[in-house]
C-alpha cells in the first residue's frame, strides 16, 4: 500500500477523484497516488513503461525491481500502480467485520484510500500484487491493512498475493533495467546505414564467432560508427526481442557468446 501525502481530508479525495485518479487503462490510467504527492523519504522513480507507453511511479526500489520484471513478461497486457480499493464504503465494512481500526487522517480523520501497489492485466486475468519487505510482516498494523486489502480483492474474485524480496530476481531486473536505457533510441528515424549495420550485427549473432562485445567492436569499425552506437544498437535489439538473452544471469558481454535471433 502506497505512503500518503501529509494532508488528507475531504477535499483532497474530491480533488483526486476530478482528476480521475485511479481510472483508465493502458497509456491512459492515472495511479491514485504521485510521486510528487509526498515528500519521499526512499527511493521513488518514474519510469517509462514498454507495455503502456505511460510513465509509471513506483515508490521504492523492489516497486521498481518487480515493474520491470512484470513490464518484461509476455503474459502482462496492462499494469496499473498506485491501484486503489476506491469502494471505501466496501473497505470500511470489511474493517469494522474484521474488528480493524481502519487507517484515518490523524487530523480530518478522513479515511485513507488504501492501494495496491499493482493491479495486473495479463492473459489470464487479473492479479493484484502488494510489496513488502518480509520483515514487515511481522508488524501486527501491517498485517491488518493487509488483511483487508485481501478480503476486499477477493469479494472482487482478484488472486491478490503479497510479492517480498524474496519473489524478485534482482539480477534479472537490473538487467532489464540496463536495457531500457536504449528506449529513446528509434532504429527507424535513423539511417539506412545504421539500420544495414543491424542486419549485419543479427547475421554475425547467428553465426555465433564472437562473443558480444567482439561483434559490436566489429560493427563499430565496419561502419565507422561513433563509439557506444553498437552497444546501442545490441540494447535496441535486446529490448525489443529481436534477440533472446538469458536475463537471469549478470551480462557480460565479453564471455557471451551465445545469442539467439528471434525469427
Amino acid at each position: 500500500m502506497a505512503k500518503h501525502s501529509r494532508i488528507w481530508n475531504r477535499s483532497v479525495y474530491d480533488k483526486y477523484l476530478r482528476e480521475g485518479r485511479g481510472c483508465g487503462r493502458g497509456s491512459d490510467y492515472k495511479p491514485w497516488v504521485l510521486i510528487q504527492d509526498f515528500a519521499s523519504q526512499g527511493i521513488v522513480s518514474r519510469v517509462k513503461g514498454q507495455t503502456t507507453g505511460r510513465i509509471h511511479h513506483l515508490m521504492s526500489k523492489n516497486e521498481l525491481s518487480y515493474f520491470y520484471l512484470l513490464d518484461w513478461s509476455d503474459d502482462v497486457e496492462d499494469i496499473r500502480e498506485q491501484y486503489p480499493l476506491s469502494d471505501l464504503d466496501m473497505a470500511l465494512k470489511i474493517a469494522s467485520q474484521t474488528d480493524i481500526k481502519y487507517p484515518t487522517d490523524n487530523t480530518s480523520g478522513f479515511p485513507y484510500i488504501l492501494t495496491c501497489d499493482f493491479m495486473i492485466t495479463t492473459h489470464k486475468g487479473l492479479k493484484a500484487r502488494t510489496v513488502k519487505i518480509s520483515s514487515e510482516l511481522k508488524e501486527k498494523r501491517v498485517i491488518e491493512k493487509l488483511e483487508i486489502e485481501r478480503r476486499y480483492w477477493d469479494n472482487y474474485g482478484i488472486d491478490w498475493k503479497i510479492v517480498t524480496e524474496n519473489e524478485i530476481s534482482y539480477i534479472k531486473a537490473k538487467n532489464i533495467e540496463w536495457l531500457y536505457s536504449s528506449q529513446n533510441f528509434d532504429l527507424a528515424s535513423e539511417s539506412d546505414e545504421l539500420r544495414d549495420a543491424v542486419l549485419v550485427m543479427l547475421e554475425m549473432f547467428k553465426v555465433s564467432e564472437y562473443s558480444v562485445l567482439e561483434t559490436i567492436k566489429e560493427i563499430e569499425k565496419k561502419f565507422s560508427l561513433t563509439k557506444g552506437m553498437g552497444l546501442m544498437l545490441f540494447k535496441h535489439l535486446a529490448l525489443n526481442k529481436k534477440i533472446a538473452l538469458d536475463l537471469n544471469k549478470t551480462l557480460d558481454l565479453k564471455n557471451i557468446k551465445k545469442v539467439s535471433v528471434i525469427k
